[in-house]
This record gives C-alpha cells, structure tokens and sequence, in this order.
C-alpha cells in the first residue's frame, strides 16, 4: 500500500526501478560536488533496511518547499548495543545530504522526521510511560538535530551559501553514548530548519512504522491479536503471552495502554530540541463538559483537500490560539445539494459541540468506522490511505492532526460505491406482446 501511493505513474512499477529514478540524480549531483562517492549505496540500504525513506514529493519529483525524509527507529534497534544511535547518526547525514540536493533550487527548511519511537521502547523493553524512556527520546531528538544542523554546516562550506547560523545549544542531557554534540554557535548553516516530527505519509508505510512520530501505541492490540510492539516488549523483558495473559487475570495488566498525559511528558521531553513538532495532545475534557469560548474573528487554521472514492472534499479547520481545534467545515465538490447542506450542518453541531467542551476524542471513537457511500481508496492526504465514509476520513484525519493518534484500525476496502441517479435506476418491466393496433377514423 505504501509503495503503490509513492510510485510516480498509474502503470505497473517496481520498488528498484522507481527508487533508481530519484536515488541516481542525487547520488551524481552529490559526486560531482565532491560531498560523497558513496551517497546512492548509502540510500538503497536505508530503504533495503527499512531504516529510512523521503516522501512522496521526492519519490514522484515533484517541487516542494520543504523536502522530507523519515527514519524508522525501530529499524535502528540492535540487540546487541540497544540503540544503534552510529547508524542513527550516519542516517540523519546521509538525510540532510539527498534533501539538499533532490531538486533543481536550492531550498532553506528541511525536514528530517523520525517515527514509531514507541516501536524502538518495546524493542528495548522500555515502558513508554517512564523516566528512561523520556530520557532516551529527548536524546534521539538532541541527536537527530546536531547531526542535521551538523550536516547542513558541512554542506553550506561546498556550497559557499547560508541561510542561518547555528543558536546557542546547551546539551545538559545525559546523552548515554549517543555523542550528541551541538555546532558552535554562530556556525553557518545552509538551512533554516532541518528536523521535525512529521505526520505519517505513505513512505512510513513502506518502512513497516506502526505508530507515528513520538505517539504511544494506544492500545497493545491489532486486528484483535498482540500487536508487533507488545509481542517486542515481552519478548524484550522475557515474558511469553501466556504469562502476560495469566498476570491480567491476576490484576496486574503488563500492557497497560499509554495515557494521554504520558504523551504529553513525551512530547514535553522532544520538543525543545527539534524546528517542527505537532501542537501538544490535548488532554480529554471532564466528565461535564466546559464552553472553551468563541473563536477569535481571525483565527488559524488550514485546508486539506482530498478525495474519497473518487469523490473530492475540502476541509477546513479554525483553531483557538492556544492551537486546539475549535471549529470545521466541509465542502463537496460534485455531490447533490440535499447531501452537501447535511454535512454543512453536520460540521456546524461539530463546531458548536467543540467550543462548548466536547473533546475531539469523543467525536473520533463516535464516527470512525462508520460505513456509507462515498468510501474507498484517498487520495491528497498522506495521513489517511483508505476511508469507510466521508466522516470515518474526516475523523481520522482530525485524530492524526490534532491528536497524535495513529491506534486507529486500517480501513477495510469496499466496493466501489456509485451515487444514485434520477431517475433512479430501475428492473426493466416484462414487455408485454404488442397488439396491432387500428387507426379509426
């Protein structure tokens, strides 16, 4: 699914082939520059290894103002050291490196992402909810940006241009190893930016990421069995699952889903060190619920066009200044007029429900999963691959936006979906024998 969302064309196509195509331009350009001999080999193991890949604009060629690229922690996990933050670092390099060069102009943010930090902590037998586990995302962060600000330096002395100079960086951290070591201040960098924390595209598909960013796995499950993460974290900590189960049925849950506010602590850990993170999740409301207040006249937001089994919405978000999410509005493009006034409507009680209290997550558990007409393959939003309903795209959308949520279950394909037409459409009548008929005059 991954790679069919990132291969340029409509025709068949192969992983080699299409990684070729845009691994081999930058591989020359970063030759001829004398900055690495080595830079398409480097690429093809990181997708090999399912340690790292760009998106879609760079898979597709496509001009962009910000050109990312993931790395998979879990991918980085190695039972013999732990973490394997060399490899880490040689990958955020090689990153900073192929965005720099992917395209004809040279470009002032990039943005290298990491995902499934969760994924890596089972790996490790680490419980996300914890001291250590805190410690060691804030090092990978700490980690990922001086090895990008450090290559974006490197880069900015062969290329004789800068965008920025490095900031004063205090490393307090115990960096257990990592050699996380900040360029001096005043350093000129080629980029403005160089690392944030990205929502899941299809190329985090293509590494096999389970939960995006630095979001917890919400729940221990998938598709009714253990999921890979609680499979890692007992066998990390030597538990087989008929002790796990035995230890439930005493009361003692050894998979106990991570809470919102240990998502918070995460995220309070990462951000400071990295250009780009997600606003922080929201905690839910209580149990009665509290008006947060009109929206300001102006307010911020954005749009995010999509299609839903071939079907074309644009929504649109308004955010109080704090970032959470305070009002939506849906627009179809080619449905009929009753169908586009219900959700019109559909989206005011949402917006009124918001601003009066009603936390987004309830909104989410009510909505996805719902199953109507249109439904199918998306398209125009890396976030979402596939939607039972307009609403179960709305919502999942909405989760991963401002939520952080990526525990929703994958959309189960349907039939393609047709929109009645009028007249509708019906068994045509037995024809009866035609009798001659007699013109009388």
């Amino acid at each position: 699914m991954g790679f069919a969302a990132l291969a340029k064309g409509d025709g068949a196509a192969s992983l080699p082939d299409a990684a070729e195509a845009w691994i081999a331009p930058i591989a020359t350009r970063a030759a001829e520059l004398g900055i690495s001999d080595i830079m398409g080999e480097a690429l093809h193991l990181l997708l090999l290894r399912r340690q790292g890949a760009p998106s879609i604009h760079i898979w597709q060629q496509l001009p962009t103002a910000q050109p990312q690229f993931v790395l998979n922690l879990a991918a980085f996990a190695d039972p013999s050291v732990g973490f394997d933050g060399e490899a880490f670092s040689a990958a955020v390099t090689v990153a900073v490196q192929a965005l720099s060069l992917c395209g004809p102009t040279r470009v002032r943010r990039i943005a290298v992402s990491f995902a499934d930090l969760a994924g890596l902590l089972a790996r490790l037998g680490m419980a996300y909810d914890s001291q250590p586990a805190r410690e060691l995302g804030a090092n990978i962060a700490a980690l990922m940006r001086t090895r990008a600000d450090s290559a974006s330096a490197h880069l900015a002395e062969y290329l004789g241009e800068y965008a920025a100079t490095a900031p004063m960086v205090a490393v307090n951290l115990r960096l257990m190893g990592l050699g996380a070591r900040p360029v001096s201040a005043g350093t000129r960098l080629l980029h403005e930016a160089t690392t944030a924390i990205l929502p899941p595209g299809p190329e985090a598909a293509l590494l096999g990421v389970a939960t995006g960013g630095f979001a917890p796995c919400f729940s221990p499950l998938t598709d009714g069995q253990l999921s890979e993460a609680s499979r890692a974290y007992l066998a990390a900590n030597g538990i087989s699952a008929e002790a796990a189960i035995a230890a439930l049925l005493a009361g003692d849950n050894l998979l106990k889903p991570a809470s919102i506010e240990a998502h918070q602590a995460m995220h309070d850990a990462i951000a400071p060190w990295l250009h780009d993170v997600p606003a922080r999740p929201e905690l839910p409301a209580p149990s009665q619920a509290q008006s947060s207040g009109p929206l300001p006249a102006r307010r911020r937001g954005y749009t995010q066009r999509a299609s839903v089994g071939g079907h074309t919405i644009f929504l649109r978000t308004g955010e109080y200044e704090t970032g959470q999410l305070g009002e939506i509005s849906i627009g179809l493009a080619k449905e009929g007029a009753a169908f586009r006034g219900l959700m019109e409507n559909f989206a005011t009680a949402v917006s009124l429900g918001l601003q009066h209290g009603v936390p987004l997550a309830d909104y989410v558990d009510a909505f996805t999963q719902t199953r109507f007409g249109p439904a199918g393959a998306v398209e125009g939003d890396p976030a979402v691959s596939r939607a039972t309903s307009l609403l179960d795209y709305i919502f999942r959308h909405l989760a991963t936006s401002y939520l952080g949520r990526q525990d929703i279950p994958q959309a189960e394909e349907e039939p393609p979906y047709e929109m009645p037409r009028l007249p509708l459409d019906l068994p045509e009548a037995p024809r009866e024998k035609r009798r001659n008929l007699r013109v009388v005059r």
